[in-house]
């Protein structure tokens, strides 16, 4: 008697369930981070970007002094062993001070981009979803602020705002005695903040202006449209999240000009001010001392370009993953 075997399954019927498995394992995102490994100019750009948010969170902990402890017997020293790149004109270890200015750096360049990015996508996506009056009022306020250099818009408004903010806080002090409105460092954050988010948001708002503009002719979206959805829902459910790929790169872009941006300020004596560490007071402060004592300017300076350098290349990498047509041309 013939055993029953089970027939064999066609062979068709294999391969749609294999292409399910490896559909299901790719990802537009699991692309973009393959081809973004692929890219070496990228990868050092990820890897300056991770240095420079390692030593913002642990840089003061391996820091050799306090970045304000002033030694007055070893003003003005030369590199050691003691301190490798000497000290400034107060006797304060200079590599202390390098691993704290990452950490100002990094503050400025974080809080600075996601202020901006907010407010550009806030009011990006209402000008392009509403249209009208409202897309004309926006658009205008871009462009008269887009028509401004940035680092003298930047310089206008940090200038104007610390005198009333520093008396306010002033006046705070004075009727409550609390100790928290009498240190003024978080001043000079807020100012920065302030001025560099006022001046980056419109480049984020046409941006993402331009991909609404794009997607909600989209019929997925027309569709949402017919069936009744709340148009706040679809802004937020299905045009922002589809217009990501564009603004993550402008935000890795953003890093790098909030860095550069904040030093020049700090540079110009209108930024953070001292004893707070940043990288453009360190240049300003050296200055005059930078043909007897270049190291003094240099390392600050190099650290800025290496800085904005890597976060560059970063966001090259990223728009070409991100970016399918670009992808498809290398191929």
């Amino acid at each position: 008697m013939a055993e029953n075997t089970p027939a064999a399954a066609p062979s068709g019927m294999a391969r749609p369930v294999a292409q399910q498995r490896l559909t299901k394992q790719r990802s537009l995102w699991g692309d973009a981070f393959r081809r973004l490994i692929h890219n070496r100019l990228s990868v050092i750009g990820l890897l300056i970007f991770l240095s420079l948010v390692t030593l913002a969170v642990i840089g003061p902990a391996i820091a050799p002094y306090p970045y304000m402890l002033q030694n007055l017997d070893e003003v003005a020293k030369g590199p050691s062993l003691k301190h490798l790149l000497g000290t400034d004109d107060l006797g304060r270890d200079f590599l202390s001070r390098i691993l704290w200015g990452a950490r100002t750096a990094g503050i400025v360049a974080i809080m600075t981009t996601f202020t901006s990015l907010f407010l550009g996508v806030i009011l990006g996506s209402i000008a392009a979803y509403l249209g009208g009056w409202v897309d004309w009022l926006i658009s205008r306020i871009i462009d008269i602020i887009m028509s401004v250099p940035e680092i003298l818009f930047a310089s206008l408004l940090a200038a104007s705002v610390r005198e009333p903010i520093t008396v306010f806080v002033d006046q705070m002090y004075k009727q409550t005695g609390s100790s928290f409105f009498r240190t003024t460092t978080y001043i000079d954050f807020i100012v920065v903040f302030g001025a560099l988010a006022l001046v980056h948001w419109p480049g984020y708002a046409r941006l993402i202006r331009g991909q609404i503009l794009s997607l909600r002719q989209k019929e997925y979206i027309e569709a949402a449209r017919a069936v009744g959805v709340n148009p706040t829902r679809v802004l937020l459910r299905h045009l922002i999240p589809n217009a990501l790929g564009p603004i993550v790169v402008a935000v890795t872009f953003g890093f790098a000009s909030a860095i550069v941006a904040e030093s020049g300020l700090s540079y110009l004596g209108i930024g953070i001010q001292p004893p707070q560490a940043s990288w453009g007071a360190m240049i300003n402060d050296n200055r005059l001392s930078w043909r007897y004592r270049p190291w003094l300017t240099v390392a600050p300076g190099l650290v800025v370009g290496i800085v904005s350098l890597g976060i560059n290349f970063l966001g090259d990498g990223l728009n070409d993953a991100l970016n399918p047509r670009s992808a498809s041309g290398r191929k």
